[in-house]
């Protein structure tokens, strides 16, 4: 189980006008149980690519990262854990 302490938000800029929709990068710092094969003593962070296009949203990309390391592990998030991401995320660009 992971639960979320700390978040930044902050929009990405597409100068070309490449890319359709709005994108956000987002961290969340997460407070990962010790039990959990993905919990680390140096703590764990989210770095998420947040796509609003439309009336739609979306994960476009995650890694979780190690806090002091940097180092990116290979887990995926499962579907429900997918969902609490999105609605938080959702949350934090209505604030914006």
């Amino acid at each position: 189980m992971m639960n979320i302490v700390e978040s930044t938000i902050e929009k990405l800029d597409d100068p070309f006008g490449i890319l359709s929709g709005d994108r956000y990068e987002i961290f969340l710092s997460l407070v990962i149980d010790e039990e959990d094969e993905l919990y680390s003593e140096h703590g764990i962070k989210l770095k998420l690519i947040y796509v609003v296009e439309d009336d739609k949203t979306k994960i476009a990309q995650y890694d979780f990262i190690e806090n002091t390391t940097g180092r990116i592990f290979d887990f995926a998030l499962e579907e429900e854990e997918e969902e609490e991401i999105k609605d938080y995320c959702q949350q934090l660009i209505e604030q914006l």
